[in-house]
C-alpha cells in the first residue's frame, strides 16, 4: 500500500501531467487515493479544471472576434 501512497507535490506534478498524457493505472490509483484523504489538493484539481475551461472559453471567444473582424474588412473592401 506505501506504493500508492504519495505526497501533495508528487499529486500536484501527476495532475499537471495528466493534461498532456494519459496515466498509468498505479497513477491513477494512487491519484484517487490521495484525493479522498487530502484537503488542498482537491482544490488544486478543481483550479486547473477551472482554468482549462476559461481557457477553452477564451479560446472560442477569440476564434469568433477573429473571423467577426475579417467578415467586417472583406465588406468594407467591397
Amino acid at each position: 500500500m506505501l506504493f500508492f501512497k504519495r505526497t501533495c507535490r508528487e499529486v500536484t506534478t501527476i495532475l499537471v501531467a495528466r493534461e498532456d498524457r494519459d496515466l498509468g493505472w498505479s497513477d491513477r490509483l494512487a491519484l484517487r487515493i490521495h484525493l479522498s484523504i487530502c484537503d488542498t489538493c482537491p482544490r488544486f484539481e478543481r483550479q486547473m479544471l477551472t482554468m482549462r475551461q476559461s481557457f477553452q472559453r477564451w479560446r472560442h471567444y477569440a476564434d469568433g472576434e477573429n473571423s467577426t473582424d475579417t467578415d467586417v474588412t472583406l465588406t468594407k473592401k467591397n
